[in-house]
Parts: C-alpha cells; sequence; structure tokens
C-alpha cells in the first residue's frame, strides 16, 4: 500500500510514469530497490498499476486509483484561511441564482478541475411564504418563497376591486388563509390543499382567493426542467489527459439529464463523498474520468447535489475535501 500510494501521488504531481529509482528517491520508504520493484511487480500482477510500454516505470489503473481512495485514512480538512474564504465569498450571494453561480465558479477555482452544482431540486422543496402584492386596484402579484430561496412571481387580474380598506382587508384575509395552507409542504400537497381553499372562507372573498389558487396551483405543479450549472470545463483540455477522447467526454457533460442522475444518485449520509473512477461511471463517454459527488442542504434534508468531473489522474485528497467543505457551507448559506 505504501508502494501504491507513492506510485499514485507522484503521478498525479508529474504525470510520468513512476520508477523505482523515483520512489527511492522521492519516499522514505524504508526498503531497498529490490524490494520496491519486487511491490511494483506484485501490484502490476493484482492490475494495480501498469507499464504504459517497454522498460518504463508504472502507473495507476482505475482499480488502483480505488483502492487508493478506499484506503483513505480521512480526508484533510481544508485550511482555515481557505474555509474563511469561502464562508464569506457565498454568504454575501444576493440571490439563489448568485449563490449557485458563485459556488460553481468556486469548486472549480479549488479543485482546477469541471465543476457541477444542481439547482435545489422542486421536488424536494417546500414552501417557505406566499405573499400578495397589489399592483393597483384590479391588478395582483402573488409571489412563491421556497424554503431554498427560489422565488416565482405571477401577476393576474383580479376579480374584485383591491383598492381601499375592503380591498386590504380582504387581501389580509385571503393570505392568512394561503399561508395557513401552504406554509412548509412540499409543493404537491401544498397545490392538493389549496383546491378546496375558496369553500374554507366567505362567500365575499371566495372570487379572489380561487383566483388566488388556481396561479399557485399552476406554480407549484407545472414541470419545470432540473437544471444543472457548470463551470470550468477549459480545465478538461490542460495537460492533454484526454488526447482524443475530449470530445466523448464533452458530449456527455452537454447531457444534462446523464449529469442530474449521477447528482442524484448521492444520499445525505453525514455529508459523504462518493468516488467514481474511470468505468465505475455509467456512461462511456465518462469512463475516462472520475467523478467527486456529494449531497448538499441544511440538516438532513437534501436539495441537490454538487461535484467536479476531471481525469482519473487526480488529487483525490484534496479535491475530496474541497467539494465536502463548498457542499458543507452552501448547505449553511441555503438554511440562513
Amino acid at each position: 500500500m505504501a508502494v501504491l500510494r507513492a506510485i499514485v501521488q507522484d503521478f498525479v504531481e508529474t504525470s510520468e510514469p513512476v520508477g523505482s529509482r523515483a520512489l527511492l528517491e522521492r519516499h522514505n520508504l524504508g526498503v531497498s530497490a529490490a524490494t520496491i520493484r519486487g511491490d511494483m511487480a506484485a501490484l502490476e500482477e493484482e492490475g494495480l498499476v501498469t507499464a504504459p510500454h517497454t522498460s518504463a516505470g508504472r502507473i495507476p489503473t482505475d482499480a488502483g486509483y480505488r483502492l487508493f481512495v478506499d484506503r483513505l485514512a480521512s480526508i484533510k480538512p481544508l485550511r482555515p484561511a481557505e474555509r474563511a474564504a469561502i464562508a464569506e465569498f457565498l454568504r454575501t450571494a444576493v440571490d439563489l441564482d448568485d449563490v449557485v453561480d458563485r459556488t460553481v465558479r468556486l469548486l472549480s477555482s479549488l479543485t482546477h478541475q469541471v465543476a457541477m452544482v444542481q439547482y435545489p431540486s422542486l421536488t424536494r422543496s417546500t414552501v417557505r411564504h406566499v405573499e400578495l402584492v397589489p399592483l393597483g386596484p384590479t391588478r395582483l402579484m402573488v409571489v412563491l418563497i421556497l424554503n431554498t430561496g427560489r422565488v416565482e412571481q405571477r401577476v393576474v387580474d383580479s376579480p374584485v376591486d383591491l383598492a381601499g380598506a375592503d380591498g386590504e382587508d380582504r387581501l389580509a384575509r385571503v393570505r392568512s388563509a394561503v399561508n395557513a395552507i401552504a406554509v412548509g409542504r412540499g409543493l404537491a400537497e401544498a397545490a392538493a390543499g389549496l383546491e378546496t381553499l375558496p369553500d374554507q372562507l366567505e362567500p365575499v372573498d371566495r372570487g379572489l382567493a380561487r383566483t388566488v389558487a388556481t396561479l399557485l396551483d399552476e406554480a407549484l405543479v407545472e414541470e419545470r426542467e432540473e437544471r444543472v450549472v457548470m463551470a470550468g470545463q477549459a480545465n478538461l483540455v490542460r495537460g492533454n489527459e484526454f488526447r482524443s477522447g475530449i470530445g466523448e467526454v464533452l458530449e456527455a457533460l452537454e447531457q444534462h439529464v446523464i449529469l442530474l442522475k449521477l447528482l442524484n444518485q448521492v444520499g445525505p449520509d453525514g455529508g459523504a463523498v462518493a468516488v467514481r473512477i474511470g468505468h465505475e461511471n455509467p456512461y462511456a463517454g465518462l469512463h475516462s474520468t472520475s467523478m467527486v459527488t456529494t449531497a448538499y442542504g441544511p440538516a438532513d434534508e437534501t436539495l441537490g447535489g454538487l461535484g467536479v468531473v476531471g481525469p482519473t489522474r487526480m488529487d483525490y485528497p484534496s479535491t475530496m475535501a474541497a467539494v465536502r467543505a463548498v457542499a458543507a457551507y452552501l448547505s449553511q448559506v441555503l438554511a440562513e
């Protein structure tokens, strides 16, 4: 394991096959060159390293990287200065779009890989508040605010006059009734509850309540495409890691459905970080890559996933630490 660890570390750093002499010079393994050569031969026989050509040093295989990752005793945490910078950068975002954009750019910058962040999933969202804002005597803006910070706004013609004290009182009653039903519920549950809202109110308020309920029903249950935001695609062409296979990788990354499936396979499990190496990725276009992903969300609630894609020659400990840290701070920001 010590020899395998040394080969992985040297190859990640230099991108050159690693020989026994280099291992002796760079690592204090405490054994002879003959012992190292014997260990390298044993690793090759087990399929954990391979020689790219005759008389060359060794490079890790996908199986070698997997064993290296599985044997990591712990993920080294980021330095305090790095953690403080991440927290400050995300907390100064102005809205959800800005939070997601900052997160993906930050993750790409920290790892030097392609970063991806899934927008908070609407299927896992709950209603935080519904606001009714009069825009005139007969125009009404309905504002739906979700627990993720996502905001939907719709404008509709009001069936009743909203001006004056009577209009304000009517709006207050309908607003209170809507929030009593919807707040804290998932979108489908809230939509179902609002179907009976008009019948629960006095006749004078039913027309306005029916209009608001219909509008919210459309906003709550209409089909929405889940979104993945990416940054750092230029990192793929640095170092000539993929050679002729770069087109297949880029084509796979353009398929957001694929990325969403991979991100949604990551459970909260205490902030666990998942690593898929080479052919462990279920899509052929990503067989030359590694993916490091995790879930984010406040407490035990999963709102989405984030992670990075890069070559299998990746600094796994640092990448895993960055992915875990960014997910933790994103979760904190969304919980505030």
